[in-house]
């Protein structure tokens, strides 16, 4: 499978790719600094280019089967856009020729996962650290909602560094859940295997221990 990863540096991304290439899939991945990745391997394409720009877009979602947008950015209380505008460079990118399946990670507290943290991240550190982020998060996801594409909106729960356990929940109907952690490697993990076998293309589960 070709699979473009846009936000592969770190995180959830960076264990994308690592899992993607040990599977034998060809990976392009869309960096700001490719030279720092420090990851080669022969089915490994780095583009240099930004997320916020349509053209660099466009070519890494060239010729692919899935497209996975993976960034994240560090808690702020600034006005956040990035994650609505780089979907929506996404979204243009998508014609008759370039249609792959897209995959977003958002996040615990985007859309209808907003109140299933516990008391003290829906209280206090998501509203008050991560409220412009989630904002912009819930603008991203109502654009893949509506829009005409083969979409699955993953929302992990508290991120770990953890290895990969392939023993996880993906919950699609949130009625009296509480999230607990998930590792990045186990999101990651859940990302490849709903490419291979599309159960939750569609929908918003969140992944939890």
């Amino acid at each position: 499978m070709k699979i473009s990863i846009i936000g592969a540096s770190r995180g959830i991304g960076l264990e994308l790719l690592k899992r993607a290439l040990a599977e034998g899939h060809h990976v392009t991945a869309l960096l700001r600094n490719p030279d720092q990745l420090g990851v080669s391997h022969a089915h490994l394409t780095a583009i240099a280019g930004d997320l916020l720009d349509p053209a660099a877009v466009a070519t890494a979602m060239t010729n692919q089967d899935a497209v996975c947008m993976c960034v994240g950015i560090p808690p702020t209380r600034k006005p956040v856009t990035l994650f609505s505008r780089g979907t929506a460079n996404i979204l243009a990118s998508m014609t008759q020729e370039i249609k792959p399946k897209l995959v977003f990670v958002t996040g615990l507290g985007a859309g209808d996962s907003k109140g299933h943290g516990g008391f003290i991240y829906d209280r206090l550190f998501q509203p008050l650290l991560l409220g412009t982020i989630y904002a912009d998060k819930d603008r991203q996801e109502a654009m893949i909602k509506a829009s005409q594409t083969d979409w699955l909106i993953v929302r992990p729960g508290f991120l770990t560094n953890g290895p990969l356990t392939g023993s996880y929940r993906a919950i699609d109907n949130l009625s009296g859940i509480t999230a607990g952690k998930i590792s990045r490697a186990d999101v990651a993990d859940f990302m490849l295997k709903q490419l291979a076998a599309p159960s939750h293309f569609g929908k918003t589960p969140l992944l939890t221990y």
